[in-house]
């Protein structure tokens, strides 16, 4: 729907263009675009999971207290990396915080779910430990296998205005 020029509202066409671009998306969102956007989610993804193996082994817990362990730890760290880019930004940090949680839940869920998934659908690599290869080659396939799982759902999220397209309004 297209405003009608008034005399001394024509700035109104322009704002309508503007509103809707914000509350539609990005629209078309590059690959390159959402391929950033789960790198940084696979960084932080990356640091937990092997954080949470590295003191669940050091602390000789069992499987489901590690992988929970590990799974926090990558939300926290997931969250970390974007605070701190919204921080520096100069935004407080209640709203840093809400950020992050839109920006990050569903790709770091996602990403989760997979490398936690390929983990325990992978023969032995639940039994493997730190100094195996086994442990290193599982954790690397399941990671390269969620970033391919988590790119398109970034994308899907970017096009709309979600995910990682709210962190860019504060990267100005």
């Amino acid at each position: 729907m297209k405003h009608e020029t008034h005399a001394g509202h024509e700035h109104h066409a322009d704002h309508e263009q503007h509103a809707h671009a914000g509350h539609g998306g990005l629209g078309k969102v590059s690959w390159s675009m959402a391929a950033q956007a789960t790198l940084h989610c696979l960084t932080g993804c990356a640091i937990g999971e092997v954080l949470g193996m590295v003191i669940g082994t050091a602390f000789g817990w069992g499987n489901v207290p590690t992988m929970i362990l590990a799974i926090a730890l990558a939300f926290l760290f997931g969250y970390a990396l974007t605070l701190r880019g919204i921080l520096k930004a100069g935004v407080d940090f209640r709203t840093a915080f809400r950020v992050a949680l839109a920006a990050d839940t569903l790709s770091i869920a996602v990403m989760e779910l997979i490398d936690n998934g390929v983990i325990v659908l992978w023969p032995n690599a639940m039994d493997a430990h730190l100094a195996d290869g086994l442990f290193w080659g599982t954790l690397a396939a399941s990671l390269a296998i969620a970033f391919v799982v988590t790119t398109p759902v970034n994308k899907w999220m970017i096009g709309r205005g979600k995910g990682h397209a709210v962190v860019h309004q504060y990267h100005h």
